[in-house]
């Protein structure tokens, strides 16, 4: 129902555009095609690689090391997973829902997405040279708090 409401919005706002000035939508539509077009490889591959994940890890190996009662170790060990993991949150939502649906609990699941979309680790150069070395340590440090915070507080919501 949301994304129907989502594509709808979304449909009004280029016929709008459209209305307005056909030449930009036009052209904006192209650059979203060719930009789609580029980025089509990599997200197959993407796909491809969790599809083989899940080929070669049962679900019980999955249950086991991120399902079960609560462990603070699996918890870390997920943030810090996804804190130098870089996949697309295109990617990840998905990969967390499979993850969930072979028997992972919430908590570690929450952890790794929020530390893969908070926390940089790989990008931790471009980061530095573009905000330097202190704000980047910060923003880091407070990211990874802020993710494991709200990683516990998705395991005691659900």
């Amino acid at each position: 129902m949301v994304a129907l409401f989502i594509n709808l919005i979304t449909l009004i706002a280029f016929v709008l555009s459209l209305y307005y000035n056909k030449s930009k939508s036009m052209l904006a539509v192209k650059k979203a095609l060719m930009k789609g077009l580029a980025l089509a490889p990599l997200m197959i591959i993407i796909i491809m690689s969790i599809g083989f994940i899940f080929a070669f890890i049962p679900p019980e190996l999955i249950r086991g090391y991120l399902g079960g009662e609560f462990n603070i170790l699996q918890v870390l060990a997920a943030a810090i997973f996804g804190a130098v993991m870089m996949i697309p949150s295109l990617i990840a939502l998905p990969l967390a829902g499979s993850l969930v649906d072979a028997g992972a609990s919430y908590t570690p699941v929450a952890a790794f997405v929020t530390t893969l979309t908070m926390v940089g680790f790989v990008t931790l150069p471009v980061e530095i040279k573009e905000l330097g070395k202190k704000i980047t340590v910060y923003r880091n440090i407070l990211a990874l708090l802020f993710a494991l915070i709200i990683s516990f507080l998705i395991g005691v919501i659900m």
